[in-house]
């Protein structure tokens, strides 16, 4: 039990990671920003046990 919990702080800290990522793409390359999303929902849905 202690060893998920310490996977989803790991999936936690990724997906805010990719959220900075999303952001600063979108600043430089609006049009490539999409190709982040698929990084946010992954890691959003293993942080919060989805998946």
């Amino acid at each position: 039990m202690d060893n998920t919990k310490q996977f989803t702080a790991l999936y936690w800290v990724l997906f805010l990671i990719s959220i900075v990522t999303l952001v600063v793409a979108y600043m430089y390359a609006g049009g490539y920003a999409s190709l982040v999303l698929p990084f946010n929902f992954t890691f959003m849905a293993k942080a919060l046990d989805l998946m």
